[in-house]
């Protein structure tokens, strides 16, 4: 056994133990975690760097706005307006408020980062509803489960960009923060699907009733309130799809490749700002106005949200940054080249492990802790370098908190829907168990990837 593996196994092993025994924020488990492994590695010099390194990289800025975007979007009624146009256009269908629940809970999520914490933002109103509209309590909760875990892999989430880090740190330069979001976006696709797929498939098992007439806003009524909200996914999104598709061809002939690169860097950090921007002019009469005072104030009440999930992601990059120094991933890499596995039993392997690894750690952890090791397995095999950091979200964030019995997200669901153990567990089990298949189907090349 290779003493990379012992390291690994010892920072799994206190994080467990600070975040699950002694109930300790899973930040402080990070930190505690980074700080023993410092010891093992015998970098007490390397310590300073580490711990300010990661405050020159754009992504973790980039992670903060977009939490900080997701705590204003709370404080309006901009999600408000947009689940009002979801419902009245697919709640006259059979299963209306679960499709509300897919796609309004997955957008939220992606902007939280965090599905166990989307399930209680969110939640509070799609499982009511479902339940109103014959879903069986044990539906109800997962279904809202699973489009909740389903975010922290549909961008903007943390996770993402975390990923994107993984890949820079081992093909430096190489790859575009945009391609990398484009290819995301496609894998999100086939993740969508699945979940479309799964619940109509549980609609029809159970006989779920449509949203009754009276209860539907019209699609007219709903738009001439809420356009001015809908605006914000195109904010969020067409910028970042635009440098994308033009970088090669436009940005580049005028601004240079390094100017080309930094553009792309700005288009990542005033995204959400803009988006945060828009969404509190739209929303300055509900939230008392736009002066200095009250604006404080709500970036004040913002501190306890943002700043712990801020501070898990910091020190996940300083993990990072550890063990690109040490060279973690590589020795790992061979020695589980040494069991010669195939590309297929490799897919197979890691989604197993990484499902096993969320009933403990979050996913951005996971990917902070064995992304290096993951990316380069995957790619000794054949696997798209490209597409394996890509399916780090979707294996890791998105399955954070589906897999019981420590299923934190299933277990938020449960609690507003007040549903039982056993009949949510199975579900929540086949849930997940179908996200597997379908992460395995793409990293085998089963599933083709858009923008790949």
């Amino acid at each position: 056994m290779p003493v990379e593996l012992i390291y690994l196994i010892v920072l799994l092993i206190t994080i467990i133990v600070v975040f699950v025994i002694y109930k300790r924020p899973i930040y402080e488990a990070m930190f505690i975690g980074f700080l023993v492994m410092v010891v093992a590695l015998g970098k007490f010099d390397r310590l300073l760097f580490y711990l300010i390194k990661p405050s020159t990289n754009t992504l973790f800025y980039a992670i903060v706005a977009f939490l900080t975007l997701a705590f204003i979007f709370a404080q309006t009624n901009v999600i408000k307006y947009i689940i009002d146009f979801i419902l009245a256009l697919v709640g006259r269908f059979r299963g209306g408020a679960g499709w509300v629940s897919l796609f309004a809970s997955t957008f939220m999520a992606a902007l939280s980062g965090t599905g166990p914490g989307n399930v209680a933002a969110t939640g509070v109103f799609t499982i009511p509803t479902m339940i109103r509209t014959k879903f069986p309590r044990h539906l109800a909760a997962t279904v809202e489960m699973s489009a909740s875990s389903l975010g922290p892999m549909i961008p903007p989430s943390g996770t993402i960009l975390l990923a994107f880090g993984v890949l820079d740190s081992i093909y430096p330069g190489k790859y575009d923060l945009s391609h990398f979001w484009m290819v995301v976006w496609g894998i999100g696709i086939w993740l969508i699907i699945q979940r479309i797929l799964t619940l109509y498939g549980f609609v029809r098992y159970y006989k779920v009733e449509p949203i009754p007439r009276e209860e539907l806003p019209s699609v007219k009524e709903a738009f001439k309130k809420g356009w001015k909200s809908l605006i914000v996914p195109l904010i969020i999104f067409v910028p970042l799809f635009l440098d994308f598709q033009l970088k090669d061809t436009f940005f580049t002939s005028r601004l240079g490749a390094d100017g080309a690169s930094a553009m792309s860097s700005s288009v990542i950090l005033f995204t959400p700002g803009i988006a945060a921007i828009y969404a509190v002019i739209i929303s300055r009469k509900e939230i008392g106005g736009l002066s200095p005072s009250n604006l404080f104030k709500i970036f004040k009440n913002a501190i306890s949200q943002v700043v712990p999930v801020a501070a898990t992601v910091y020190f996940a990059y300083c993990l990072s940054e550890l063990f690109g120094e040490a060279n973690i991933a590589e020795p790992l890499g061979d020695y589980i080249a040494t069991f010669n596995m195939t590309k297929i039993q490799l897919a197979i392997f890691f989604p197993i492990l990484t499902a096993f690894l969320g009933m403990f750690i979050t996913g951005s952890a996971q990917v902070a802790i064995f992304g290096p090791l993951i990316v380069t397995s995957l790619a000794a095999v054949g696997v798209n370098p490209l597409l394996a950091a890509a399916i780090l979200p979707c294996i890791t964030g998105a399955m954070e908190g589906m897999t019981p019995p420590l299923a934190l997200a299933m277990y938020a669901a449960m609690g507003i829907a007040k549903s039982g153990m056993k009949e949510t567990s199975i579900l929540a089990l086949i849930w997940a168990g179908l996200h597997l298949v379908f992460s395995i189907l793409i990293m085998t090349g089963v599933l083709p990837v858009a923008f790949l």
